[in-house]
């Protein structure tokens, strides 16, 4: 099967490969997507003159805020065709929908599919997902489609909730889990505070998601070493988002998270707009193969990290990610969700008993970032202010901040400091910004 597979095919093979999934995915476009056939037209595009991946170049870019703004005019097909919806956070605090059709979700399971397998996941194993299959989630859908589709169990228990995992996993036996990495480090609290002999546990693989587990030299993490330093299992990150429709998972060798050529093509974008030598760092740019209802083309991730070619160790020829060196534009990533600082804005600005507030991101000792809301009070509601706040963001950025509340003239000292000339709402205390 390894020969048949393009991922372990000549870079050549994998590039004329790639582009004829262009053209392809190019006419579907043009014929069934009101978004892009009025860019084509706008900018005087024809298809037919965009035969390699550089000739990408010719094409604006696809930004989150399209997808907001434009959002029906991306579905390439009718509505009675989408058999699943799901949502994903935009730039401007609306949830963005995508609409995926049975092929789409048949795609997502081979995505995952070969994903789990990359990271040495065999039919037969018993894998337990610490993720939602509900409020509207792509990945714990895909992660469940493409289990079955490898011939592994799996074990649903959804998020959280440190006793009801440790149950399961001593009852079941899984020997795979699958959670946002920093979630270990409560399990292994819970562990050790319950008396659970966790070293001699089922578990030998932990697939994380959402968050990083090695630094670009591709070693592990603060967070990845914390874990590794207490549980001595196999860790593997992935990296993946709603957009794309696709993973790149690492493989046992840890040295960057593989793409499958036959679902999406990459660039990797500098300041200047324009592709980047391999090896160095952009904005990741991707335009997705092989999907049926809401194709993209040079969408903008906002994600920034490196493109790396030549052979793994594994025999895989097809290019790699390196772990993303950080958020374009401010990107927080909350306890594995992906946002943007005018999503919370939203609901704070929603919310008719909060004055003023600010929002500061900083790093959190496991090496991810955390999110403190201070905010004033124009008056005091009979109910639990940081409880009803925290529902709220919930229900609508899937993750809650932690919030403190202060008196009303502390958080405006620092909405309007000094020589400010505009009211500070966003603080960013995040090494990699200082």
């Amino acid at each position: 099967m390894i020969e048949q597979d393009i991922e372990f095919r000549s870079p050549e093979e994998i590039k004329a490969f790639q582009e004829g999934l262009l053209a392809d995915a190019l006419r579907y476009l043009a014929e069934h997507s009101a978004y892009y056939r009025r860019m084509f037209d706008r900018y005087h595009i024809d298809i037919a003159s965009i035969r390699t991946i550089e000739d990408l170049q010719k094409i604006p870019f696809t930004e989150k805020k399209d997808l907001q703004l434009f959002n029906e005019e991306f579905l390439c097909c009718p509505k009675s065709a989408i058999v699943d919806y799901v949502t994903t956070s935009g730039t401007l605090g609306d949830p963005v929908t995508f609409g995926c059709t049975e092929k789409d979700l048949q795609r997502l399971a081979y995505n995952e599919k070969k994903s789990f397998a990359c990271a040495g996941v065999k039919p037969g194993d018993i894998v337990q997902l610490m993720t939602t299959l509900d409020k509207r989630f792509m990945a714990g859908l895909a992660y469940f489609l493409g289990l079955r589709e490898l011939g592994a169990s799996v074990i649903r228990v959804g998020n959280g909730i440190p006793e009801l995992q440790w149950d399961t996993i001593q009852r079941l036996k899984p020997d795979t889990i699958m959670c946002v990495p920093s979630f270990i480090l409560r399990l292994i609290q819970y562990a050790e505070e319950h008396g659970i002999d966790y070293q001699n546990s089922s578990v030998r693989r932990i697939i994380g998601i959402g968050e990083g587990l090695r630094d670009q030299d591709f070693n592990l993490n603060l967070l990845g070493r914390r874990i590794k330093e207490k549980w001595d299992v196999e860790l593997f990150a992935t990296y993946s988002s709603t957009e794309m429709g696709a993973t790149f998972s690492e493989c046992p060798h840890g040295c960057g998270g593989h793409v499958h050529p036959e679902l999406i093509i990459v660039e990797i974008i500098g300041d200047d707009d324009m592709p980047v030598p391999d090896g160095e760092v952009g904005e990741v740019v991707v335009t997705t193969l092989g999907v049926e209802g809401m194709p993209l083309l040079r969408f903008r991730t906002g994600d920034m990290a490196a493109k790396v070619t030549g052979q793994c160790a594994c025999g895989r020829w097809s290019y790699r990610l390196t772990p993303l060196v950080g958020r374009k534009n401010n990107m927080i990533k909350l306890k594995g969700t992906t946002l943007y600082p005018p999503a919370v804005n939203d609901v704070l600005d929603n919310t008719d008993y909060v004055e003023n507030y600010v929002v500061i991101v900083q790093d959190s000792d496991a090496g991810t970032d955390d999110v403190l809301i201070q905010l004033g009070l124009k008056y005091q509601p009979a109910f639990d202010v940081i409880k009803d706040l925290k529902d709220k963001f919930r229900s609508r950025i899937r993750v809650a901040p932690r919030i403190e509340i202060l008196p009303v003239a502390a958080v405006a000292a620092v909405n309007y400091p000094a020589k400010s000339r505009k009211p500070v709402k966003f603080i960013d205390k995040r090494a990699h910004h200082v």
